[in-house]
């Protein structure tokens, strides 16, 4: 088997639950007709640390089977009578638009199903404490307008809701939570947030140099890149080489330069022959702000976020690596 294959072969197989039952089950063919769209001198080194990127960043379902279950019996969420603290939250379905937090609730019931020996349906004694459950927290855009919504319209004087995510990304869980607590006080209401993880993802522009996203350390000498940055509101802030950021996600500058000038070369192009994008989808990744984009490299097995960059997700007449299922 030569390297290419090997390669070829190991990101199928990282990914091979995604959307499993929904769409076609990743092949090696698969993912070569997505890397054939670069340029070909790029990519046996796309592949090489995309595989590396996605074994760190990729969440199958056994990996959120893993930390739901965990979390059941954690002293410090659950205390030393999980059955009593479960069985005491009401469980918040509050969003706003997608699935992701209906089906991060079966699961986590069928865990407590099997593990409690009780459903959703028997919790909620107390009158204060809550759950909000869902699979990755981007901006905090989604937490905070659905907990902004339940604050103003049926949340008690005082609470404290768990906020229970597969991952969040710092800069979003910190907008979030400042929002959160200042909209609560405009209403006269005290609600504490406490956040619980599987991992935490470095994308603050305090920490740019040590980020966990797709942060360029330069432009590409590309025209439509340079175009597309020129529009910008404000200059695009550059990181410093040298980082490999918090969590290790890369296997080294050159790699990492690799994936970040290539999706942003591929992300512009792509601005410009899929009809259906707007504004927000950046090159590298859905971000309200005039940026290159969010460049989260975070997939879960139900669904490839938008906050990624465009090449892994954007559809005709681009070939998406992970087909998305919009809200």
């Amino acid at each position: 088997m030569n390297s290419r294959t090997r390669l070829l072969t190991s990101i199928a197989t990282t990914i091979q639950d995604y959307r499993l039952g929904e769409i076609p089950e990743p092949t090696p063919d698969h993912v070569d007709t997505w890397v054939k769209q670069f340029d070909r001198t790029v990519q046996n080194s796309i592949l090489m640390e995309l595989d590396h990127v996605l074994d760190h960043t990729y969440i199958n379902r056994a990996n959120v089977i893993q930390f739901l279950t965990a979390l059941l019996t954690n002293v410090k969420l659950a205390g030393s009578d999980p059955a009593e603290f479960w069985q005491a939250a009401n469980f918040l379905n509050i969003q706003g638009g997608g699935n992701s937090q209906r089906e991060m609730l079966n699961i986590f019931e069928s865990l407590m199903r099997e593990n409690l020996e009780f459903s959703i349906d028997d919790c909620g004694q107390s009158k204060t404490t809550f759950v909000y459950l869902d699979d990755v927290i981007f901006t905090g855009n989604r937490v905070l307008n659905d907990l902004r919504s339940w604050i103003q319209e049926s949340a008690p004087k005082r609470a404290t809701v768990h906020v229970i995510t597969i991952g969040f990304h710092k800069g979003g869980q910190y907008y979030a939570n400042n929002k959160i607590a200042a909209f609560a006080k405009e209403n006269g209401k005290r609600i504490d947030v406490t956040w619980w993880r599987c991992i935490e993802i470095e994308d603050t522009k305090a920490n740019i140099d040590n980020s966990d996203v797709l942060r360029p350390t330069h432009l590409p000498d590309d025209e439509l890149v340079m175009s597309y940055a020129s529009e910008l509101r404000f200059p695009v802030k550059l990181r410093r080489p040298g980082g490999l950021g918090v969590q290790n996600f890369f296997s080294s500058e050159e790699g990492r330069d690799v994936l970040e000038q290539e999706f942003l070369k591929a992300g512009a192009r792509i601005r410009e022959m899929c009809p259906h994008l707007n504004k927000y989808q950046r090159p590298l990744g859905n971000m309200v702000l005039e940026t290159l984009g969010f460049g989260s490299t975070l997939v879960t097995f139900r669904n490839c976020p938008n906050n990624a960059p465009l090449v892994l997700w954007a559809g005709d007449p681009w070939y998406p690596l992970f087909p998305r299922k919009t809200n």
